[in-house]
């Protein structure tokens, strides 16, 4: 090999090592300490305890969740239906009422 096919091979290497670290800073937080002003990691007081459902509780994963609910809506809107039928209604219901009434709570002074 070259040099040049060397220098390349290591700036790969290293992009990928950095494009690695910032999936692991991204799927893998840090977990809080009990001094953080949070229970300790594994205890009851964190919900939900999966780290997965975590980050697909946030606003980014709900985002995320959304738009693929509108693509397959667009793309297979039988399909959807068909899943949408599945769902708790009354439940999903209730907990985006609750959710408008504490943003609207929220703002008023």
């Amino acid at each position: 090999m070259t040099n040049h096919d060397e220098a390349a091979r290591s700036e790969t290497l290293v992009k990928l090592a950095q494009s690695r670290e910032e999936l692991r800073r991204l799927f893998d937080p840090p977990r809080r300490q009990a001094g953080d002003g949070g229970a300790a990691p594994g205890h009851a007081g964190e919900f939900p305890r999966s780290r997965t459902m975590q980050m697909l509780m946030s606003s980014r994963g709900l985002s995320a969740l959304g738009a693929i609910a509108g693509g397959l809506l667009i793309a297979r809107p039988a399909l959807a239906l068909r899943l949408l039928r599945m769902l708790p209604a009354g439940a999903l219901t209730r907990m985006a009422i609750s959710r408008l009434i504490n943003s609207l709570r929220a703002r008023e002074p």
